[in-house]
C-alpha cells in the first residue's frame, strides 16, 4: 500500500529501515490492516500495539477498510 500521503505515516530510511510506520512509533503501518485482515478487532490492536482506537480507526479508514460492528 502507498502511505506517502497519509498525514499519519513517516517514512524515513533513518527508522525501522525506511518501512512505513506511524509517526512517534515503531509500529508499521501495514502491520495494523495486516491484523485487521487476520481478524483482529480495533480494540485489539490498540491494545497489542499500546496506540489509541482512533488512531488505529483512521489508519484502517486510510486503507480503505470499514471496522466489523459488534452485533
Amino acid at each position: 500500500m502507498d502511505w506517502s500521503k497519509c498525514d499519519l505515516v513517516e517514512i524515513n530510511p533513518l527508522k525501522v529501515s525506511g518501512v512505513p510506520i506511524l509517526k512517534g512509533t515503531r509500529v508499521q503501518a501495514d502491520a495494523i490492516v495486516e491484523n485487521f485482515e487476520g481478524g483482529s478487532d480495533v480494540e485489539e490492536i490498540a491494545e497489542n500495539f499500546s496506540l489509541s482506537e482512533t488512531l488505529v480507526l483512521q489508519i484502517l479508514a486510510y486503507a480503505g477498510h470499514r471496522p466489523r460492528i459488534a452485533a
